[in-house]
């Protein structure tokens, strides 16, 4: 017969211990929102909350519990929300983003050993069965919870306790007390968290000011600020526009880059290769014998003028954004200085920048992958530095997704420690990957596809990828109707009312968004048939304005621009909801706040030639109202009121007459119908 082993029921002391963190329950998965598995941060402003969601389960049958973790960045407490159950698993709890500061948060969940007692107690004793056992283990929970305890807290609990243990207290009376909602509060806040789940990492949230999430941009080229075409105007002269621009309600003026401009290889009127001698070029072409990137073009004046300007907009309200185009003229000192800081050709000479067909001679690239690759990098980062201490906290940075994406994470990173104020609008038209990693590598809003979405359902499909996925935890599209680079075809041939429907999409659609000046006048003729590109575009020339002209739209762009500061719903990218309608040609959509307390309904004829009508659904359910209540809806850009009821409801749009209606809603009780 086989010998036995016999084994000890004792571990032997050789044997190592298993890691306590095994006893943990309760698994915390799916955490949201989250971007990159937290490697990114979403993207708040001070007053916006922070609404997270948790998978939070266990095995067996015990109730749970779980609390939101948050704090500033660099603090060492945490605050606690508690989380409630949702439904299937899922929890919710959010947080209130205070200071302009970084955040992070975490989830923590475990047994809750005392609701798990409670419930099992009430289920005993509606079954009518004997709890003399169960009330002597709620006074030992209790006792527990005592020795976490302090003061009057401890007191009670261990009064409570005894009470529960007291077997000459009829078992009625100590049922009532051990259900009671206020012992249930208490023990909540001595509960044993010993062997708690805490999320395997805390999720980061950048923080920027109100201006990064919300705000009306208008882009100037001061240079054309005067009235004499023969020469460009002066800041002191540009400063005589500010009034105008304030008065039409935009909170940012928006310039092209300010430097001295070089003369190797400027382009003349129309994208000419031959200037004439007169021709100013392209702003874009920075740096000639004047300096460079730290440097004013002297046409437009001084520093100290630049300085003065600044200071008189924010006088009219609004703060100025400045272009940011990290690419040289042949002329720019650094050339001279730093030639190893561009590409050069085999026979020596220095690559200029091509999109083929397209040549930029007058446009040096920088290369960012140079043997001198580091004192780039730093000098560039300082323009930016340098400006900041001008007075300019906002930047429209021109195609970043043409420099290193590693370059914008350091660089970002760097002005943020010394200029947290700082805004970064990165102008991508780009490949869609391309533009979401731009956002998640530091910027704060990004241009769009906007301008290339006319359909409904192009409007329709895109907005709602924008506004409800992931993507709008760390993207915010800044929506500009139109561009000195981009006059789209909708806008040649639709006349007014296209102008006036692409404003209504662009300033309701979007929480940002912007005009290049002369969109007010319905400036719409392109260089060629086919082409985006303006005639006489003002990249290449002095383009002064008439603006008082009767039919310009800076009247409803007031109104539209003072309605977006009223309204708070129109001031972020969520709440945003289409609605069904019965014609291709009218789209239909509402912004609200989360509590439904500011609603805004958008009605827009897509059709420029034509009157559209048909009937629009109104999502009752949402708005908290219900088919037998009167909706009010004020039309801000008529002034008109009109009076519905029930779901569907009838419009009509006559581009002659009325291209949108911007509906203020206000539900009234049946009584007063």
């Amino acid at each position: 017969m086989a010998k036995r082993t016999q084994i000890s029921a004792t571990t032997s002391p050789e044997t190592p211990s298993l890691d306590p963190h095994l006893r943990r329950r309760v698994v915390v998965e799916a955490i949201t929102p989250q971007v990159d598995g937290g490697q990114v941060p979403i993207k708040r402003t001070p007053a916006e909350d922070v609404t997270v969601e948790a998978d939070i389960f266990a095995d067996g049958h015990d109730s749970l519990a779980a609390v939101l973790l948050w704090r500033p960045q660099g603090q060492s407490q945490w605050n606690e929300t508690p989380m409630d159950a949702v439904g299937n698993d899922r929890w919710r709890a959010r947080f209130r983003i205070t200071e302009m500061t970084a955040y992070e948060y975490a989830v923590e969940g475990w047994i809750d050993r005392f609701e798990s007692w409670r419930l099992a107690l009430s289920k005993k004793v509606g079954a009518g069965q004997d709890v003399t056992s169960e009330l002597l283990e709620g006074g030992a929970l209790i006792r527990d919870a005592a020795t976490r305890a302090r003061g009057n807290d401890k007191t009670r609990l261990t009064r409570e306790a005894t009470g529960l243990e007291n077997t000459s207290t009829d078992a009625a009376t100590r049922v009532a007390s051990a259900l009671a909602d206020d012992l249930k509060t208490l023990m909540g806040r001595y509960e044993d968290r010993s062997l708690a789940t805490r999320s395997d990492r805390a999720f980061p949230v950048m923080v920027e000011r109100e201006r990064a999430r919300f705000g009306a941009w208008y882009e100037m080229f001061p240079r054309s600020a005067g009235t004499d075409p023969s020469r460009g105007a002066t800041f002191d002269e540009a400063a005589r526009r500010l009034p105008y621009v304030a008065a039409m309600g935009f909170d940012v003026l928006y310039l092209p880059p300010v430097h001295p401009i070089g003369r190797s290889f400027r382009k003349g009127r129309n994208n000419s290769l031959s200037p004439e001698p007169d021709d100013p070029g392209s702003p874009w072409a920075i740096g000639a014998a004047e300096g460079g990137h730290k440097a004013i073009e002297p046409g437009l004046g001084t520093l100290e003028d630049f300085d003065r300007f600044v200071r008189e907009a924010e006088r009219h309200g609004l703060e100025i954004a400045l272009d940011i185009a990290f690419q040289a003229s042949p002329d720019h000192p650094y050339v001279k200085e730093h030639p190893s800081w561009f590409r050069h050709r085999p026979d020596g000479t220095i690559k200029y920048a091509e999109n083929p067909p397209k040549k930029y001679q007058d446009i040096y690239p920088f290369d960012f992958e140079s043997e001198d690759w580091s004192a780039l990098w730093q000098e560039l980062e300082s323009v930016i530095e340098f400006w900041a201490s001008h007075g300019v906290t906002i930047f429209r940075v021109d195609n970043p997704h043409t420099k290193p994406f590693r370059f914008w994470q350091w660089a970002l990173a760097e002005i943020k420690k010394t200029c947290p104020d700082a805004i970064f609008l990165s102008e991508a038209f780009t490949r869609p990957k391309i533009m979401r990693f731009l956002a998640k590598a530091g910027f704060s809003q990004s241009y769009s596809y906007f301008t290339w979405r006319n359909s409904k359902d192009e409007l329709t499909e895109y907005f709602t990828e924008l506004t409800q996925t992931e993507v709008r935890e760390y993207m915010r599209p800044n929506l500009f109707a139109n561009t000195p680079d981009i006059l789209h075809e909708y806008l040649q041939h639709g006349g007014r009312p296209a102008f006036q429907a692409r404003l209504v999409l662009a300033a309701t659609l979007g929480a940002s968004y912007g005009i290049y000046s002369g969109f007010e006048l319905c400036e719409n003729t392109p260089v060629k048939p086919g082409s985006e590109e303006y005639l006489d575009s003002e990249k290449y020339q002095i383009k002064p304005r008439t603006f008082d002209q009767p039919d310009s739209l800076a009247e409803m762009i007031a109104i539209i621009n003072r309605v977006r500061h009223e309204h708070p719903a129109l001031q972020s990218d969520r709440g945003l909801a289409f609605h069904r309608t019965d014609n291709p040609l009218l789209i239909g959509y509402s912004k609200r706040t989360e509590d439904a307390s500011d609603i805004v309904l958008v009605i827009v004829n897509l059709d420029p030639f034509s009157m559209q009508h048909g009937w629009i659904q109104l999502p009752l359910e949402d708005w908290r109202t219900g088919p037998s209540e009167t909706i009010e809806a004020h039309d801000v850009l008529t002034d008109e009121t009109y009076y519905w009821r029930g779901e569907w409801n009838y419009v009509r749009l006559d581009p002659g007459v009325r291209t949108a209606h911007i509906l203020a809603i206000r539900v009234r009780p049946p009584d007063h119908a």
